[in-house]
């Protein structure tokens, strides 16, 4: 529903559950809660560090969407210039599974 806003008054993605990567290596899967001059503010956060020996960050997102995220922070504040995308974990799906 384009355009719907979760909660009146606040940004559209208020409560909504995304995926946040930033220019370096962390990618942080949380909910939305607001952006402000501070940066974007997720709460119950599972964040996940680029390692040639871990997990990579598509498997990381694909298991999380699947099982739920494993928050490892309550609160999380990245600066707006560390942000390099934000998208709703449910557009990131695939459908029909």
């Amino acid at each position: 529903m384009a355009g719907h806003v979760f909660h009146p008054g606040h940004h559209e993605l208020h409560g909504i559950t995304v995926v946040l990567e930033t220019h370096g290596l962390t990618t942080y899967l949380g909910r939305f809660d607001n952006q402000d001059e501070s940066g974007v503010h997720l709460l119950d956060v599972g964040v996940h560090q680029a390692t040639p020996e871990g997990q990579s960050k598509e498997e990381y997102i694909r298991r999380s969407a699947r099982f739920g995220i494993r928050p490892e922070q309550k609160h999380v504040v990245v600066p707006v210039a560390e942000v390099a995308s934000i998208m709703r974990l449910a557009d990131l799906e695939p459908q029909g599974s």
